[in-house]
């Protein structure tokens, strides 16, 4: 796996402690940890715990103890999005200040009403490639008069990259280097189809798409080796690595470890979790050869 920048290879395995690891993860890391290993890399455990409601220390510990299980090591100290929310905000900031986000203060429901209505008429309405509804555009719309007073009214509110503001800041389409399991080579992103995301809300001061790229680069990370099913959100990724200035990893999505009806596996799958795989008494090298490797 080539490095451009000639710098010493960074991975990073960076999972969420909402749920208990799976098969799944254990693919994710194992592969980060061995391509570590095999180009003289760092390998980094990341710690993405921003939803405070969900992420527990319980689960946290719970990852820790299944990763030394199956044999990884990282470097420390490990890096808790929990504790830097104001590297997160200060990126945010600079978007807002150069015109690129706005305050969005549709809930969840009236978005949903609004398309149910409009489908309705038998118009579809977008979705992302998650299949989530593409947000309307009356708040981007909205003036900065309007949008003041109801922010100082009290609304609740969320900031929304402004994607068509965003778009029109690129000087050339935006391309990524893939080296998975999917379409590989250098990769046209197509960032459009995620429409105006959200970049923060009341409840999380930051989301995923935002603080993954603010911490792979403060991190240094080179490579992103990560599950297919985060092949779409590339192409927003990289949006927001060039409105920032951040630097490009190379990138490399692998394939997804499947449940027996043929899905991705989900955390609430008690059964595929390595905790519950160990006390069966599988080994490590069981595991191993459950997931290809």
């Amino acid at each position: 796996m080539s490095n451009p920048s000639g710098q010493r290879p960074v991975f990073r395995f960076a999972p969420s402690p909402n749920g208990a690891l799976h098969l799944g993860h254990a693919l994710s890391a194992c592969l980060n940890f061995e391509a570590a290993h095999q180009t003289g890399g760092r390998f980094l455990l990341r710690i993405e715990d921003i939803d405070l409601t969900r992420c527990t220390a319980e689960l946290e510990r719970g990852i820790y103890e299944d990763l030394a299980w199956l044999g990884l090591d990282w470097e420390r100290p490990v890096r808790r999005q929990s504790e830097h929310f104001g590297d997160y905000r200060a990126e945010l900031e600079r978007l807002i200040e150069d015109g690129l986000v706005y305050p969005a203060f549709m809930t969840r429901g009236e978005v949903k009403a609004h398309v149910a209505d409009t489908e309705k008429s038998g118009k579809l309405w977008p979705r992302d490639p998650d299949g989530a509804p593409l947000y309307p555009p009356y708040d981007r719309e909205r003036s900065q008069t309007e949008r003041e007073k109801l922010i100082a009214s009290g609304k609740r509110h969320a900031f929304r990259l402004d994607m068509q503001k965003a778009l029109a800041r690129l000087s050339a389409p935006l391309t990524f280097v893939e080296t998975g399991d999917g379409q590989t080579g250098t990769i046209t992103a197509d960032p459009a189809r995620w429409g105006d995301v959200i970049l923060s809300r009341s409840d999380a001061p930051s989301s995923y798409h935002l603080s993954v790229v603010v911490d792979d680069a403060l991190q240094g990370v080179t490579h992103v080796i990560r599950g297919l099913d985060l092949y779409a959100a590339t192409d927003l990724h990289r949006l927001l690595q060039y409105l920032l200035g951040l630097p490009e990893p190379l990138y490399r999505h692998h394939r997804l470890v499947l449940g027996a009806d043929g899905r991705k596996l989900s955390k609430s799958e008690g059964s595929t979790a390595l905790g519950a795989l160990r006390e069966e008494g599988l080994t490590p090298s069981a595991i191993r050869a459950i997931i290809g490797l």
